[in-house]
C-alpha cells in the first residue's frame, strides 16, 4: 500500500512540518510505503501532488489545515470536476475520485475535519482513524464547484463572500498575531468601517436584490475555526446551504457573531438559510474566499457536486 503524504509546513505557521514527518513515521510503521511530500509553495506541493497521483498512490493523506483539504480535494477531483459525479472506472482525471482523501488535522481553523469527526489534537489517533477507514473503503462527501472567469475549482467547506470574507482578507495581510485571534482582532478591526453589500443572489434560479452583511454557501457547518454558520449543513445530503445576515448595523453584527460559534444564530431574524443545489452570486469590489484560500472577486457561481470524493473518516 502506498500513501502519499502532502505537509505544507506553512499550515498553522509552520507547526505542521513536524506533523508531516510523524505522520509519515506511523503510516510506516502500520506497513504502508510512504511517499513524503512537502515543498516552501502551495503552488509546489500542488504540483507534486498532481505528479503523485499521476504515478500512482493507493490514498493521498494530507496534513494540516482546510486549505490542505482544498489542495487535496482539487488534486483528486478537480481536473474532473464536469464530470467527477459520474466517473466511477477507466483512467484520466475522473477516475481520481476512487483515490481517497485522508486529514491529519494540522492547522488553525480544521474546519472540514471539524465536520468529520477527526481526531484534532491527537496525530496518533487521526492516523489511525486514516487507517481503519482505508481499509473499510472511506466515505463519499459532497463538495461545491465554483466557477467564475472561465474556470472552475471545488471546495470542501465554506464558500464567504461578504465580513466574513473581508475578515480573511484583512487577517492574510498580517504577519502578527499567529493563531485564532489573528482572525478575531482582524473582525473588529474591519467591523469599524464595514458597510452593507448590495447583491444580486440567484438560487436554483430565482434571482433577488439583496442587502446583507454576509452571504456564504456552505457545504460544512463551520468556518474560523469553529464558528457555525451552518449547524444543520450535511456533507453528504447533495445540497448546499445558503446563509444570509441581513442588513445590520456594526453594533447589532457585533451582539450576533459571538451566537455563531455555538450555532445559536439561526433563529435572529436577520439570519436566513436555504437549501440549494446552485447560487449566482454578483456584487462589487466583493472577493470570496473557500475553505480559507483567497478566490476571487464575484460574480460567481456556485454548485453542488454529490459524492465528489471519497474521503477517510
Amino acid at each position: 500500500m502506498l500513501i502519499a503524504v502532502a505537509v505544507n509546513p506553512r499550515a498553522s505557521f509552520g507547526r505542521a512540518r513536524h506533523a508531516g514527518k510523524d505522520a509519515a513515521a506511523h503510516f510506516r510503521a502500520a506497513g504502508a510505503e510512504v511517499l513524503l511530500l512537502c515543498a516552501d509553495s502551495y503552488a509546489g506541493l500542488a504540483q507534486a501532488v498532481e505528479d503523485a497521483l499521476e504515478s500512482g498512490v493507493d490514498a493521498l493523506v494530507v496534513v494540516g489545515g482546510d486549505g490542505m483539504v482544498h489542495l487535496g480535494l482539487n488534486a483528486i477531483a478537480g481536473a474532473g470536476a464536469d464530470a467527477v459525479a459520474g466517473a466511477d472506472a477507466g483512467a484520466g482525471p475522473g477516475a481520481r475520485r476512487r483515490v481517497p482523501l485522508g486529514i491529519i488535522p494540522a492547522g488553525t481553523g480544521n474546519d472540514t475535519a471539524r465536520a468529520l469527526g477527526l481526531p484534532l489534537h491527537n496525530l496518533p489517533a487521526a492516523c489511525e482513524r486514516a487507517l481503519e477507514s482505508l481499509a473499510g473503503g472511506g466515505r463519499m462527501i459532497d463538495a461545491g464547484r465554483i466557477t467564475a472567469g472561465g474556470s472552475s475549482r471545488l471546495f470542501a467547506g465554506v464558500v464567504s463572500a461578504g465580513f466574513d470574507a473581508a475578515v480573511n482578507e484583512r487577517a492574510n495581510g498580517w504577519r502578527w498575531p499567529r493563531g485564532k485571534i489573528r482572525y478575531q482582532l482582524a473582525m473588529l478591526r474591519e467591523l469599524a468601517s464595514f458597510r452593507a453589500i448590495d447583491y444580486t443572489v440567484t438560487a436554483d434560479g430565482e434571482q433577488w436584490q439583496q442587502g446583507a452583511m454576509l452571504i456564504s454557501v456552505a457545504n460544512g457547518q463551520s468556518i474560523g475555526g469553529g464558528m457555525r454558520i451552518v449547524p444543520g449543513a450535511a456533507l453528504d445530503d447533495g445540497y448546499l446551504d445558503l446563509f444570509i445576515v441581513n442588513r445590520l448595523s456594526r453594533t447589532r453584527l457585533l451582539a450576533v457573531f459571538p451566537k455563531v460559534f455555538a450555532g445559536k444564530h439561526v433563529g435572529h431574524p436577520a439570519v436566513r438559510l436555504r437549501r440549494v443545489r446552485t447560487v449566482e452570486l454578483s456584487a462589487g469590489n466583493i472577493v470570496a474566499y473557500a475553505d480559507g484560500e483567497r478566490i476571487g472577486a464575484l460574480p460567481m457561481t456556485i454548485e453542488v457536486v454529490p459524492r465528489a470524493v471519497c474521503v477517510l473518516a
